[in-house]
């Protein structure tokens, strides 16, 4: 059975990881983790785009070579995510062997198929953003519609992908598909966008102009367009062995889910599809395409000096405080702007509901039972108990990561809520109501077991370490919670799960 293949984008290696890739790969790590957790083999690629002009002006400005950038560069990426304990199974390399021969022989094939012809271009081209514009977008002063910068009027031959002979096909398959971009407001974006002709798709670049890319199979003059290099980098990371091969047992290409962020959805949702089409591969299953970071209501950039280092955030507040944030406080899809004061405040609620319910469970029971329960003692909260996790799980499918994580934060409060009711300091002067103590903590025991299982996709650090305060061996599996929960040993105290005196 194929895995559960799901990717971030490629992210160009021009620029140090900052907190927009962090928040993407974050998000798909927790979807990753969390399919994992209800039990499927799972396959995450992520990586980084290294061809292109912005690599070689970067590479410029440095004094160095753009492959040797590349290197660098990548193995920030890597370190980053290592550190904000991202589970990627494969990091792919726009520049490795293996991912040059496979798009050079999907254009070939391409080429062969007449699906890509030759012809003149004359028209405005941004060098800094490696496009081509019309009149239109450009203006009367042109320039660049997204980087603002001037645009020069270029005439040379060019490459082109017959991308709107599949103009229908994709429509069709949008419209059959209606969960095939979410959220819903981005499908009707490329709707949108598609009420327009398509227009054919550079995809290549003169030598004589950029060097630094994969060449054209068909013409060693020219090197492929960087978009189209870095979107088939998905078929290289799925293990797909060349359009030659029919060895695909261990290919898992389709993606299952592809998250990218809203600015680059329609490379991913016109461009890509179109592509594989006529390629004849299988289109990706699902693409979630998410909101911006904001600071102060401007979407973060580094030329306005407002982008947040997610790796200094976690060297005060720890990694999955960071990761917490960023997926409790960004509704899926949805712009959210970065405040400290909103920081804090979810921090605290980490320290002040789940850290305090941990602490309170924990040495209770270390005090009045010696760090042991009974394992057959009768339960409460068991329907809210059942009720988070199906709703949990009805969420986390839907990709509503936010709405889940509310729901388990909900139970902890409940759980808080409980312990004050019940209040069991009570229930221990009294050697006749040890039976209803007995049940009170291990009710909350339940409760503690299960939010390691719910919140581990998120948190998995802290999870873990609270998994084994409780007795557990490990974090169980979500279809396991219940097994583990009767094997566990002793609970162990410790010192907070969420200190307070980093804020």
């Amino acid at each position: 059975m194929k895995p559960y293949f799901l990717t971030t984008p490629i992210y160009y290696a021009s620029g140090e990881p900052h907190i927009g890739h962090a928040y993407t790969t974050i998000l798909t790590d927790t979807l990753a983790r969390y399919r994992r957790q209800t039990g499927s083999e799972v396959e995450f690629l992520t990586g980084t785009d290294e061809h292109g002009q912005k690599m070689k002006e970067a590479a410029a400005q440095k004094g160095t070579q753009p492959k040797k950038l590349a290197d660098e560069m990548a193995k920030k990426f890597e370190a980053a995510w290592a550190d904000m304990d991202i589970s990627f199974d494969r990091f792919i390399r726009t520049t490795e062997t293996a991912h040059v021969d496979v798009v050079q022989d999907i254009l070939d094939q391409l080429w062969k198929n007449k699906e890509i012809y030759s012809d003149t271009y004359s028209g405005w081209y941004c060098i800094h953003e490696e496009r081509y514009w019309t009149p239109k977008e450009v203006g009367e002063e042109h320039l660049c519609p997204d980087c603002k910068r001037p645009v020069e009027y270029v005439e040379e031959k060019n490459y082109f992908f017959r991308m709107g002979n599949y103009q229908e096909q994709l429509l069709d398959h949008i419209r059959k598909h209606p969960d095939w971009i979410i959220p819903q407001t981005r499908r009707n974006e490329v709707l949108g966008f598609l009420k327009q002709p398509l227009e054919d798709l550079s995809i290549s670049r003169p030598k004589s102009r950029l060097d630094w890319g994969i060449t054209l199979p068909f013409d060693d003059s020219h090197v492929c367009y960087v978009w189209v290099d870095a979107l088939f980098s998905y078929v290289t990371g799925s293990n797909f062995p060349g359009t030659q091969s029919e060895n695909l047992t261990n290919c898992c290409w389709p993606a299952d889910l592809q998250v990218v962020g809203k600015d680059i959805l329609t490379t991913h949702s016109v461009y890509w599809p179109t592509l594989l089409m006529a390629s004849n591969l299988p289109l990706p299953k699902q693409i979630l395409a998410h909101g911006w970071w904001l600071s102060e209501n401007a979407k973060m950039s580094k030329s306005m000096g407002n982008v947040v280092d997610p790796l200094q955030l976690r060297e005060q507040f720890g990694t999955d405080a960071v990761r917490w944030y960023l997926l409790r406080d960004m509704p899926t899809g949805s712009d959210a702007t970065f405040t400290k004061e909103r920081f804090a405040t979810r921090y605290e609620e980490l320290a002040n509901v789940l850290g305090n319910l941990a602490s309170r469970t924990i040495s209770m029971i270390a005090k009045y039972r010696s760090g042991n329960l009974s394992k057959t003692v009768q339960t409460d909260l068991n329907d809210e108990v059942a009720a988070t996790i199906d709703r949990f799980q009805e969420h986390m499918n839907d990709l509503q990561v936010h709405a889940a994580l509310d729901l388990a934060m909900d139970l902890a409060r409940r759980a808080n809520v409980y312990i004050d009711k019940k209040e069991p300091w009570a229930l221990a002067k009294e050697s006749e109501r040890r039976d209803s103590l007995e049940t009170v903590l291990t009710t909350l025991l339940r409760i503690l077991t299960v939010l390691t299982a719910l919140l581990f996709p998120v948190m998995p650090g802290k999870m873990s370490e609270l998994a084994l305060r409780l007795g557990l061996s490990e974090v169980p599996k979500l279809r396991d919670w219940e097994l583990a929960f009767t094997q566990r040993s002793m609970v162990k105290e410790g010192g907070p799960l969420f200190p307070k005196d980093v804020l």
